[in-house]
């Protein structure tokens, strides 16, 4: 699991006799809620999240140590709703919590439907809470188009962007084929359209044979584990 970085702030108005006990009970509250959000961060990807929690909406004071605790609502960490089982009853807790991660954003202005180059992107720091389709890896933008535009410096959010589709049919292509160090390029013809790692059909444009080849950027296909005669 990723690393993160943990600050706690309370806002609990408790009389002073109950301070120990009651921060006890916040401190396993905490604990819970902490996890939930771990889990939602690590699930999405986010690089070196760094989250903030609120503890209110609760008095705690006189609850034993062990308090049973039960989540209600953990689904959105901006408000997460927890009981606390305590002397017989349940207190509401509410947890709200702000998180922080390395994400994609653009550099430039993007326009909707061109595709996306990685040197137009760059990854910041920003507060993701409210935005779970924030992209942590560039990799998984470059090549794609947006349906919509993009100003420079906004955040990229995996919900705007479609596959695109790198190689049409009948157009141009080169098949770049490596081996031990060595770089061919060989000129071909695309029989079928394809989007970046798909597996589509071409034809070398100097001997004719049709072979299966890997889409991995514009017009740029790779061979799959063909006989190297065949991109002669």
């Amino acid at each position: 699991m990723k690393p993160f970085v943990y600050t706690l702030l309370f806002s609990l108005a408790l009389p002073a006799s109950d301070a120990w006990s009651a921060s006890a009970v916040e401190n396993a509250v905490e604990r819970v809620a902490r996890e939930h959000v771990s889990r939602y961060a690590d699930s999405i990807g986010w690089t070196n999240p760094q989250l903030k929690l609120k503890l209110s909406s609760a008095n705690l004071g006189g609850c034993p140590d062990d308090a049973r605790i039960e989540t209600i609502d953990a689904r959105h960490p901006s408000r997460m709703r927890f009981a606390v089982l305590c002397n017989g009853e349940k207190r509401e807790v509410v947890v709200r919590a702000t998180i922080a991660a390395d994400v994609v954003v653009a550099t430039q202005d993007l326009k909707a439907g061109r595709p996306i180059d990685a040197s137009s992107l760059t990854l910041e720091r920003r507060d993701v809470t409210a935005t779970p389709g924030a992209l942590a890896n560039i990799e998984d933008v470059a090549g794609k188009t947006s349906r919509r535009a993009m100003r420079a410096g906004q955040l990229v959010d995996r919900r705007w962007l479609n596959e695109s589709v790198l190689v049409k049919r009948n157009a141009k292509v080169t098949i770049v084929a490596r081996n031990a160090g060595v770089e061919v390029h060989v000129a071909a013809e695309a029989l079928q359209s394809g989007k970046r790692g798909e597996v589509i059909s071409v034809k070398n444009s100097t001997n004719g044979a049709v072979i299966r080849v890997r889409v991995i950027a514009q017009d740029t296909v790779e061979p799959l584990g063909i006989p190297p005669e065949a991109t002669q």
